[in-house]
């Protein structure tokens, strides 16, 4: 039980919050750090500037002292004690004559060898070794003011302990300014990043009053570096406008439409429970038969309207490059079997070249079904249907041909529009047909014309951009 309870935890969700305090915070602390270590180098520099002047100091007390008196071998008890005083230890020093060696020294100090120390010179600071310990020593050679041409050379010494001891004291002098430092960096982060995230709460309470309204968010109080999600939000509002406003178109035409044929559905129903008579029963089967399958075809179409107005489809440019010279003459292929039923005679004329568009197979197949199931529809019996492909100019020109009896001029314009019927037609059409056509041409920034047929009856002309051979 506990293994499942485990596994079906969920994982720590992201918070942005954390994640500034986390981008923050840590650089800021480590910066901190770093001052710490740079502040205790630069009081070990301060201290070693002043324990070498000190040393300086000394290394020139001592050849005051030797100016001042002859040395022999021996020093007075107080300036021992002044040279060789030290808190956390003791000091080193050492006077060598050039003629009579070493006179007196607590220590065999080493000189530099790369540098020349030269007569009466400042004295020279050197880093160098006394029994394996570091030390800091200055060394300097004066004139012997008691034997001319004599050279002493002095040597003081000094170990690194105190110099050490010293930088961290003045660290930790300075740690507290640094902890309140710290405090307050932590302090003002974690205020700067509460208040700045701050700026959300508007948009989230404006968001959270919105209930069901899919409008636009805005972008009066939305942040900059928010912008681009309040915006994907919006396109995601009006696709889901556009698909509400689809069902929505969807479930009115279905109820408009499907009602008659359904209302008279229910009456041929109760006609053939209620007769007695065969050959009524007969008539109100035929009747049944026929407005069931025009609320089939109803639905067949409402469903074919409302899938080419998806928004889900590629757009023009997304499509795919096709030939019309290949894809109508099979698309009109499949209709000769239903044009020999209905007795009409179904034809096509093609380009003698290819004719390239950019567009959808399946959509420009329906379009064709369409044209076609309009032509057979309303020309007739015995009549002839033609469907062509041409290339004018910079269009590729889709049409379909009837001999029927066409339409009026005064309707021509408001052929395409949904559920509109030619007055005094056939009551069974749909009035969706043409509607779907001019939807697919829109979606293939096309144009849809309608005219005379030079046959007599109607024609209809789907004009496609056309995609030239060369290009």
């Amino acid at each position: 039980m506990p293994e499942r309870r485990h596994a079906a935890r969920r994982p720590a969700r992201p918070s942005l919050r954390r994640r500034l305090l986390t981008f923050l915070l840590v650089p800021v602390l480590g910066v901190l750090l770093a001052d710490a270590v740079v502040g205790y180098f630069v009081a070990l520099a301060y201290s070693n500037r002043v324990h070498d002047a000190d040393l300086s100091d000394s290394a020139l007390t001592l050849a005051e002292m030797i100016g001042s008196d002859a040395l022999n071998g021996e020093l007075t008890a107080q300036a021992r004690f002044l040279l060789e005083y030290d808190p956390d230890g003791r000091n080193y020093y050492e006077v060598i004559s050039d003629r009579h060696g070493r006179i007196i020294g607590n220590a065999e100090l080493a000189v530099p060898s790369r540098d020349p120390v030269e007569v009466d010179a400042a004295p020279l600071l050197y880093d160098t070794d006394l029994g394996h310990k570091p030390v800091r020593a200055a060394v300097m050679r004066v004139a012997n003011r008691h034997d001319p041409g004599d050279t002493i050379t002095i040597k003081v010494a000094e170990n690194l302990r105190d110099r050490h001891q010293r930088a961290r004291e003045i660290l930790l002098l300075t740690l507290p300014m640094q902890a309140l430092l710290i405090i307050a960096v932590l302090s003002l982060v974690w205020f700067g990043v509460s208040h700045g995230l701050g700026v959300l709460e508007p948009l989230t309470t404006r968001l959270g009053r919105r209930g069901h309204d899919l409008g636009p968010i805005g972008e009066e109080d939305v942040p900059v570096e928010i912008l681009p999600l309040t915006r994907t939000i919006d396109d995601l509002f009006a696709r889901m406008r556009n698909m509400l406003g689809l069902q929505e178109r969807f479930i009115a035409d279905a109820a408009h439409q499907l009602r008659t044929p359904l209302a008279g559905i229910q009456l041929h129903v109760e006609r053939v429970g209620n007769g007695s008579d065969p050959a009524q029963q007969q008539d109100a089967l035929a009747h049944i038969h026929r407005l069931a399958a025009r609320a089939a075809r109803t639905s067949a179409q409402l469903l074919a309207l409302t899938r080419t107005q998806s928004p889900d489809l590629p757009d023009h440019d997304g499509m795919a490059v096709i030939d019309l010279s290949q894809v109508v003459p099979e698309a009109v292929g499949m209709r000769v079997h239903q044009a020999l039923n209905l007795g009409v005679d179904l034809g096509y004329e093609g380009a003698e070249s290819a004719c390239l568009v950019r567009g959808d197979a399946l959509q420009i197949q329906e379009v064709i079904d369409n044209l076609v199931d309009n032509a057979f529809h309303y020309a007739g019996r015995g009549r002839c249907v033609t469907v062509s492909v041409t290339c004018e100019g910079d269009d590729a020109v889709l049409a379909v041909d009837d001999d029927g009896p066409g339409v009026e001029e005064a309707f021509l314009d408001q052929l395409g529009e949904r559920f509109f019927r030619v007055p005094g037609g056939d009551e069974d059409g749909t009035g969706l047909g043409l509607a779907i056509v001019e939807s697919i041409a829109e979606r293939h920034a096309a144009r849809v014309h309608f005219a005379r047929s030079a046959l007599g009856g109607l024609r209809v002309e789907l004009r496609l951009p056309r995609i030239l051979a060369a290009a």
